[in-house]
């Protein structure tokens, strides 16, 4: 029962990246490339803004260090303009020490929840090591970071809320086209959110890796998202995605990729239309699976 829904999974990602299509980009207008690196069971999102600004949202766990230090590498990144520490869970912050000794990085955006574990102790050392300077997020401030771009928190730490409730949720305009990046909030943030800001996007990266605590059916019918994404690993012990979030987002006729089916993926925009690119299709997964 388990392989065959492996195999109707994977036919269904292989139908995805087949029929996924969008009109050309005009080359004039300023490009913004939003990079999902696949770094296994976590996140880690870096944006090259119209304006040549560069942010990390999260940094994988602790052995995806060295990968996206090669990857921005890869891009003849130098410096970081803003890394983005979504919450303390060590499959978002895990990674950001190892970035933080290889690149100049100018701020840090932090939810501001304190969490007892080895792997938030390195990264606030490594903080205070370089003397980085550290801002708390507060929902509904806005990130001034490019004047081309409406960036704008929805989330964050409150009292009572545990980690993934704590995370930084985002909203990433550039003209026409939308992210919506969630962290790992749930169910309980989603409404939340929904009622008080315009969550539509055509791109939305789900929260809590396809988690049963998120992606609500009346959430996600509220965002229309046209392109999903989704970051896990094939081997995860969770169960990510679930099921029901794989089937609320069909049934909005949404394009679903994924870190563990797709590898790396980028969008590029030029704030008007975009395309994905990702690394492998779903067939090189099927082969190499």
């Amino acid at each position: 029962m388990l392989q065959c829904r492996r195999i109707i999974t994977l036919m269904f990602f292989l139908l995805v990246f087949v029929t996924f299509d969008c009109t050309p980009i005009h080359s004039l207008a300023k490009k913004m490339d939003v990079h999902f690196i696949n770094v296994g069971q976590g996140d880690s999102i870096f944006i090259q803004t119209p304006n040549d600004k560069n942010i990390l949202i999260d940094g994988g766990p602790p052995k995806a260090g060295k990968k996206v230090v090669n990857y921005l590498k890869g891009l003849g990144i130098k410096e970081i303009d803003l890394i983005i520490a979504t919450h303390p869970d060590r499959d978002h912050i895990g990674g950001l020490p190892t970035v933080m000794k290889e690149f100049k990085v100018k701020e840090i955006l932090d939810s501001g929840k304190l969490h007892v574990t080895r792997a938030y102790a390195n990264y606030m050392n490594e903080i205070r090591k370089q003397k980085i300077p550290l801002t708390v997020a507060k929902a509904d401030k806005e990130i001034r970071i490019d004047t081309l771009l409406d960036f704008r928190i929805l989330n964050a730490y409150g009292k009572y809320k545990n980690n993934n409730q704590s995370s930084i949720a985002l909203k990433l305009s550039y003209n026409d086209v939308d992210f919506l990046f969630l962290g790992d909030i749930e169910d309980e943030q989603e409404t939340k959110i929904g009622k008080k800001y315009d969550v539509r996007a055509e791109i939305i990266k789900i929260a809590h890796h396809g988690s049963k605590t998120s992606s609500s059916k009346n959430f996600l019918e509220q965002v229309k998202p046209k392109v999903a994404i989704i970051t896990y690993s094939q081997y995860n012990d969770y169960g990510h995605p679930v099921n029901r979030v794989i089937q609320r987002l069909m049934e909005l006729d949404t394009n679903i990729f994924s870190t563990a089916v797709h590898g790396d993926l980028v969008v590029h925009t030029e704030g008007e239309n975009y395309l994905v690119y990702p690394q492998k299709s779903p067939l090189q997964f099927l082969l190499e699976s």
